[in-house]
This record gives C-alpha cells, sequence and structure tokens, in this order.
C-alpha cells in the first residue's frame, strides 16, 4: 500500500493512477476529502489534517509516501513557513509509521538561498527530508503541462479571448515543459528504488517564452497581437485580469523565476512527450474554459 497526498488534485492524481496501473493499493491524504474521487471507490481518502498522531496512523503499513502537499503562494496563516512545519510533521509521523520510502515533489532549481520565497521553501522542504533519516527520493520538475494545469490552460484562455497578449520582458529567457504523466512515472520509478536521490523532471524540448507563447496562439487559432513590455507593466495587466477572475493568474515571484529561467534543468531531459504533439492533441480543448486555482485549492 502507498499512500499520496493531494490524489484528487493535479500532479498527485496522475501519480495515484500509475501506482494503480500497476496493481498498487492506494491511499491518499487531502485537504478536500470530501471531494468526489476520480478514483471512484478504489483510493481510500483520509484528511490531511497534520495531527502528528493520526497522520502517523493514516500512514501505518505504507510502503512508500508521495507527498505532493504544497502552496503556490501564502494564503492567510497559511505561509511556507507553516508549511514547513507541516512537512515536518508529515515527515516525523512517516518515520514513527515505519513508512519505507518517502517522494517528495519539488522544483527545478531549488535553492536555499534563493530571494524566491517558492524556490526557497522548496529546497528548505529537500533539507527536512534528507535529514530526516527516511529513505527518500526527491523529484525536481520545471513546468508541468496537462489538461488540467494552471498556467499553460490559462494562456490559452487569455490568447482565444484577447485581442493583446503582453509578454514580459524580452521573451528571450527559457522553459522546459514536462509532461504530467512523465512527472508521475519518474516519481513511481523513484519510490521503487533504494538509494537517495534527486532527480530532475523535464521535457525534451526548451523553448523561448516567446516561441512557447506563439505556439500556443497557433495551436487555438487565436489572433491575438504579441507584445512586450516591462515586467512591471505585465504584472499589474495580469493582476489586473486576475482581479476580474478572482484569482491570481501570476504573481510576481513566479514571473520572476519565469525569468530567470528557473524552469529550465540543467541536467538530461527524463521526459519524452513532447509539448508541441501534446498541443496538437488538445487543440480543440486547451484554454476553452479558465482554470481557477482559487477554487481548486482553496474552495
Amino acid at each position: 500500500m502507498d499512500v499520496v497526498t493531494g490524489a484528487f488534485s493535479f500532479t498527485g492524481r496522475y501519480i495515484a493512477a500509475r501506482l494503480l496501473e500497476l496493481g498498487g493499493e492506494v491511499r491518499t491524504l487531502t485537504r478536500h476529502p470530501q471531494s468526489a474521487s476520480p478514483f471512484g471507490t478504489q483510493v481510500q481518502a483520509f484528511p490531511l489534517d497534520f495531527d502528528a498522531e493520526m497522520l502517523t496512523e493514516r500512514l501505518r503499513g505504507a510502503e512508500t509516501l508521495y507527498n505532493t502537499y504544497w502552496i503556490r503562494s501564502p494564503r492567510g496563516d497559511l505561509t511556507f513557513d507553516r508549511v514547513l512545519a507541516n512537512t515536518a510533521t508529515l515527515l516525523g509521523a512517516a518515520r514513527e509509521a515505519g513508512v519505507r520510502r518517502v517522494v517528495q515533489l519539488s522544483v527545478s532549481n531549488a535553492s536555499a538561498s534563493s530571494a524566491l520565497p517558492y524556490f526557497r521553501a522548496k529546497a528548505l522542504a529537500e533539507e527536512a527530508l534528507s535529514s530526516s533519516g527516511l529513505s527518500h527520493a526527491i523529484v525536481r520538475p520545471t513546468l508541468v503541462f496537462a489538461r488540467e494545469d494552471v498556467l499553460v490552460n490559462n494562456i490559452a484562455w487569455l490568447l482565444r479571448r484577447l485581442p493583446l497578449f503582453v509578454v514580459p520582458g524580452s521573451g528571450d529567457y527559457t522553459l522546459q515543459p514536462v509532461a504530467v504523466e512523465d512527472v508521475a512515472e519518474l516519481a513511481v520509478r523513484a519510490g521503487l528504488a533504494e538509494d537517495a536521490m534527486v532527480l530532475d523532471s523535464a521535457g525534451p524540448d526548451i523553448f523561448s517564452f516567446d516561441e512557447f507563447v506563439r505556439l500556443l496562439r497557433e495551436a487555438v487559432g487565436s489572433r491575438a497581437t504579441i507584445v512586450h513590455a516591462r515586467p512591471r507593466i505585465a504584472h499589474a495587466l495580469s493582476a489586473l485580469a486576475g482581479s476580474v477572475m478572482r484569482d491570481t493568474l501570476v504573481t510576481r515571484a513566479e514571473l520572476t523565476g519565469l525569468m530567470q529561467e528557473l524552469l529550465t534543468s540543467k541536467a538530461a531531459p527524463t521526459g519524452t512527450r513532447r509539448f508541441a504533439d501534446w498541443l496538437r492533441e488538445n487543440t480543440d480543448s486547451v484554454g476553452r474554459s479558465y482554470v481557477s486555482e482559487r477554487l481548486r485549492n482553496w474552495s
């Protein structure tokens, strides 16, 4: 039996699906235990409430814990510091429960010295796992794409509806999209291993952001004019659009990380699925409706 945090959400759902394909038994710890399960009765759900004693009982008997728990940005009293404390509680419970191995989802180019809170906190979570005494693997995805993802879908959504699309700065900074299926398959392989490892999960293609947006524009048949603007202007326009949607399209830190090429791996690609191929297969659906991060994770 394996445990996946967030098996009803995004990356965790694909990890759980891969484990089920391999004939495993899966349990999930979720912040939304009452949500409709995409797996019917195949996956038993328990609340992810960070009570150490309860977590230990829910993890007891698990072979591997796949931890996708995280936040995109702070909201109310749920800060990155709180998430790190919760992660420490989860790892302590896994150790107490006798879990054999933990696979933790991180992010490409995580660094404890980063000025960007998301990337710094991810690195601190990696350090907590590395020092936990647990057999472990850390998987570091770049930009994950799928039908359910937020960034790719909502760029396409904007391109379908607006006459202009604003690219921050020159647009020549790079990103390296990776299919969520490739991330899940790598995570499961890492879970079956024994050695401590840190693995980047990145797709086979690297695009400049300008090329990436133009590829999306062509795929969805958009006639939007692509213009370039200073990053602060692009972020202000994004914040304005976000206020209309009552959501956050992109944070300033996410924009900075993108422009610093933190979503491009320095390692050899591990994924095989090409973004352009996926776009051709999903042209009719990508960007048809807006994906709200607020509704997905905070409602």
